[in-house]
């Protein structure tokens, strides 16, 4: 069940990093459109930054993938390794949160 959520989160920060990615690419062809000598300066910085911005979220991407999927299974262990302990975690958790919630 958690390898469920975490998967769900994962797959909503890449749909959002691809959002924030296409959204500098209209960013790019809006400035392709100026013309001028310091327009074209300008977009080739852009295009570079751009460029530079892909290669970063996908390496972000790759790394958040990566130790999602490490503490799912280090979650998913220790769950299965000591389930009373896990009970115990959960309990006071709920109790701690309700406490905090019934002093509003």
């Amino acid at each position: 069940m958690s390898e469920a959520i975490t998967t769900n989160s994962t797959e909503k920060l890449t749909a959002d990093l691809k959002a924030v990615r296409t959204d500098l690419e209209d960013i790019a062809r809006s400035i392709a459109d100026v013309a001028g000598e310091k327009a074209a300066g300008v977009r080739a910085r852009v295009e570079a930054k751009l460029k530079d911005v892909k290669v970063r979220l996908e390496d972000i991407e790759t790394i958040m993938v990566d130790k999602t999927r490490a503490c799912a299974r280090a979650t998913d262990d220790f769950v299965h390794d000591n389930p009373w302990k896990a009970v115990g975690v959960a309990s006071l958790i709920g109790l701690a949160l309700g406490v905090l919630i019934g002093r509003r």
